[in-house]
């Protein structure tokens, strides 16, 4: 038995694989990159918490690998981009984000991913019932387009997960006061006829999160909670 038919064994929700037509509106495998030098570097130089999870938006050393560079003229038509990535041991919804521009995930093991699509937001509430999971194998990389709803990934195993995350530059960092001011005014300004609703949602710099209540650290952290339905928990 192959990991995917387990996951399904164990879990009441159906997970259908990255290489399944179903992926086709969130995003695409990626072919014709190679990722053998980030992958080992991250086997060999990150960390997997004890608990919780671990972001770091940009790694100088990710960044120079030729790589890189394909990615930034190709993928993302000459803009500039930065590699991070994200470990832990998660295994429930929590809530999802999303960014203007699309989001690279490499698997240096393999993870879940729970996806939504942001149209599906209706006055800043997502039924989390909506969400399809997904099981991205060891070595995979994909792309997500920025109407995908996402969070970090779900592990598969004791250990956790480890996976390169590659954004558009600046994506994922604080808001400056005065980003932060722009947004507020526009929240301040709701039941007006000009409001933009996502205002709501804008976290950090290119980052729109809504949360599920239960997810106190995003919370916390000032995250919509917008989420309705259980945050499920994924067994393996």
């Amino acid at each position: 038995m192959n990991v995917l038919e387990h996951l399904n064994q164990v879990n009441d929700v159906e997970i259908k694989s990255v290489y399944d037509e179903a992926f086709a509106s969130f995003g695409r495998v990626l072919s014709g990159y190679d990722f053998t030098d980030m992958i080992s570097y991250m086997r060999d130089n990150t960390d997997i918490p004890e608990n919780g999870n671990v972001y770091v938006a940009s790694v100088e050393e990710l960044e120079k690998f030729p790589v890189t560079k394909q990615m930034r003229d190709t993928l993302y038509g000459g803009m500039e981009i930065q590699v991070g990535y994200c470990n832990g041991r998660n295994n429930t919804y929590n809530g999802f984000e999303y960014h203007k521009g699309s989001e690279i995930n490499v698997a240096v093991c393999d993870f879940m991913l729970v996806l939504g699509h942001s149209y599906e937001i209706t006055n800043n509430t997502y039924d989390i019932s909506q969400a399809t999971v997904f099981f991205v194998p060891e070595g995979t990389a994909i792309e997500m387009y920025q109407t995908t709803l996402h969070l970090s990934p779900l592990r598969v195993c004791d250990e956790g997960f480890r996976g390169v995350v590659v954004l558009p530059k600046g994506t994922n960092t604080p808001l400056t006061d005065e980003e932060k001011a722009a947004r507020d005014s526009i929240v301040a300004a709701a039941g007006e006829k000009a409001t933009d609703s996502e205002a709501r949602l804008l976290l950090q710099r290119n980052k729109w999160v809504i949360a599920h209540p239960e997810r106190e650290p995003l919370i916390k952290q000032g995250a919509h909670p917008g989420v309705t339905g259980e945050n499920k928990e994924l067994f393996y």
